[in-house]
């Protein structure tokens, strides 16, 4: 990406962890669902609910829940590889995860891209998510290199309306 645009973001974060974790924390319900959803249930192609350590395929849908959020998000996986590399319908839109060993960590580069550029979209899904995965992804690397988790969990914060734009944990 040579400027930025509202259609697409990029977000990077070194993290001390294998390429192995880093992949099973996104790409197993039971990963994504140790540092950042409630609860996350994948359906294979033939109609299979995949176990929680099995790794997701492309093809795959997907429901994902949050902590604090009453909403939830469906969709599809689009490629997984099984080491590196994972992309996801989203938001109306798509992420991409890739996994890229250097020295003692691994660089995690999400990207979201394909997102709708009417105002709505540039307020909920670039502003909104850019955010929030900035957040996860230091949540991510707070779980992986000290073993704490940074989002709230001790409060409800779902009665207060603008909570997912003023709380940082969210």
């Amino acid at each position: 990406m040579s400027k930025l645009t509202f259609d697409c973001f990029t977000k990077k974060i070194y993290i001390k962890a294998t390429r192995e974790k880093l992949y099973w924390c996104w790409g197993t319900s039971a990963g994504i669902t140790s540092w950042f959803l409630s609860e996350a249930d994948y359906v294979s192609t033939t109609g299979e609910k995949r176990a929680v350590d099995e790794n997701i395929q492309s093809g795959d849908n997907y429901t994902w829940k949050w902590h604090n959020w009453d909403g939830m998000e469906a969709g599809k996986v689009l490629k997984a590889n099984g080491k590196d590399f994972l992309e996801i319908s989203f938001a109306d839109s798509k992420v991409s995860v890739s996994i890229e060993e250097h020295d003692n960590a691994v660089l995690l580069i999400l990207k979201q891209y394909e997102i709708a550029t009417d105002e709505e979209s540039k307020l909920n899904i670039h502003h909104g998510c850019s955010n929030g995965w900035t957040f996860w992804l230091t949540n991510l690397k707070a779980y992986l290199e000290h073993g704490i988790l940074l989002n709230e969990m001790d409060f409800d914060l779902r009665n207060i309306p603008l909570s997912g734009y003023e709380f940082v944990n969210m």
